[in-house]
């Protein structure tokens, strides 16, 4: 094969701009008022619903569904960031098939729940777009509290924190705050720059100072900010990316994290520069190896094919999910690993796996079974972990860790004497948005509590 031929075809600008513009539209337009009101109008507003005990933050969903088939989509919103201050995001990204929508009664008794999802982003989008802001800052109490990463969990921590009272610096290693809502969700889920809306309403209530490209570690340490501050709370996320473990996997171009790529896509204002091959191959059973594979085929790759290791129920991506990739025309082949990456001219031009089974004891084996899959570009989407060395590298005390994580209580509290900590980066994270605004709420209740019993 000659060289030429041996090249890998990745290419930017594979499609007109106008396919671009259709690809990475509203994934799910919003209801109009009449829609919203229908949609109301088939809640049961059941007691004790079981779609509020559904939901990780509590919002109770009876209520503001009643509010907007009332025509009070204002009130409604109010209901809901009352209990889930970005309630706007999760509206678009929670993955209401296995939370809220899964546990509506109209599901278990006709297949089709209350569109709970939609009715949320109706109200807190009128909310949004009439400019008002019901929340203000507390009382000033004098305290003053360091909150690192400004994600949906330090966030969520930072606005609680300020409606009572208390001072916060919000320290973010990126240029822009909102963390994954900003960098890591896929493009056609929050259209319009949504993600800085949101957080430009949660810091309009004041009291909160953000410092971008202050990163834990580099820019400021722990032992510092545990000095200068009364309390932290620490929204660090999961920085790391999992190797495949493969020869080749850092010498070969066309190797690519997937995290990092969705980040460039999500900042980038022309889709269409972003390179893509026509082949495509993703490694992972995750939110991520989804988002990668559809973003990839709308960005113009001819064939995106996701491999996981074990069988459809066990992938961290919800069957909805599943479901999407492959309406889009994603492959998903189960059952199967990564062994080899095979090379041509310096880059990746086809990867062997093994296929997989589970012996008699429910362990994952090899089989000794493998094919291979030509490709011009591989995504490794094999999840995130956390980096301890920022919080306990040269730290005169370290944080408690577990199972590779920041160990907390119920109260989201750390090892640590004045340290909270939430989101993903803590052994309960669920990789949830939802249930990171949940942990930043909870936390900074504790924190409050703390402080107001603090000499």
């Amino acid at each position: 094969m000659s060289q030429e031929q041996a090249s890998p075809d990745i290419a930017a600008h594979r499609l007109s701009e106008q396919a671009y513009e259709a690809n990475f539209a509203d994934l799910h337009p919003p209801l109009d008022p009449h829609e919203a009101r229908v949609a109301a109008d088939r809640c049961l507003f059941c007691w004790e619903a079981p779609c509020v005990a559904a939901c990780p933050t509590g919002i109770d969903i009876p209520l503001f569904i009643r509010q907007i088939s009332t025509g009070n989509a204002l009130a409604a919103a109010k209901t809901i960031l009352d209990a889930n201050i970005m309630g706007g995001m999760c509206a678009r990204v929670c993955p209401t098939e296995t939370l809220c929508e899964q546990a509506c009664v109209r599901e278990a008794a006709e297949g089709a729940p209350v569109r709970i999802g939609l009715l949320q982003r109706h109200a807190t989008d009128a909310l949004l777009a009439s400019g008002r802001k019901p929340y203000r800052q507390g009382a000033p109490t004098g305290r003053r509290v360091a909150v690192v990463g400004a994600g949906p969990a330090g966030l969520a921590c930072a606005h609680k924190l300020a409606t009572l009272g208390h001072a916060v610096t919000l320290f973010e290693a990126r240029a822009k705050p909102a963390g994954l809502n900003e960098y890591g969700i896929a493009a056609y889920k929050t259209v319009d720059n949504f993600a800085q809306a949101e957080v430009d309403f949660v810091l309009s209530i004041g009291g909160i100072t953000v410092k971008t490209g202050q990163a834990l570690g580099r820019d400021v340490t722990l032992d510092q900010l545990r000095r200068d501050f009364d309390a932290v709370f620490l929204g660090l996320g999961l920085p790391g990316v999992n190797a495949l473990g493969l020869d080749g996997e850092d010498q070969l171009s066309g190797v690519t994290d997937a995290v990092g790529y969705i980040a460039d896509l999500r900042q980038s204002s022309d889709k269409g520069r972003l390179k893509v091959g026509r082949k495509v191959v993703v490694i992972g059973g995750g939110n991520t190896a989804i988002d990668i594979s559809v973003q990839t085929k709308k960005l113009g790759a001819e064939d995106v094919t996701l491999v996981y290791r074990r069988a459809p129920e066990n992938m961290s991506a919800t069957w909805h999910e599943q479901e999407f990739a492959q309406v889009n025309g994603v492959k998903i082949k189960h059952w199967a690993r990564p062994v080899r990456l095979i090379g041509q001219n310096g880059a990746v031009k086809e990867i062997e796996f093994e296929r997989t089974a589970l012996d008699d004891r429910g362990r994952l084996i090899g089989t000794g079974e493998t094919f291979s899959i030509l490709c011009d570009q591989v995504f490794k989407a094999i999840g995130q972990k956390f980096v301890k060395d920022p919080v306990n590298g040269k730290a005169q005390e370290s944080l408690d860790l577990a199972d590779g994580k920041i160990a907390v209580n119920e109260e989201m509290k750390t090892s640590l004497s004045n340290v909270w900590a939430g989101g993903d980066c803590v052994t309960s994270g669920t990789d949830l948005t939802v249930q990171s605004v949940e942990d930043g709420k909870v936390a900074a209740h504790a924190i409050d509590r703390f402080l107001r019993g603090a000499k």
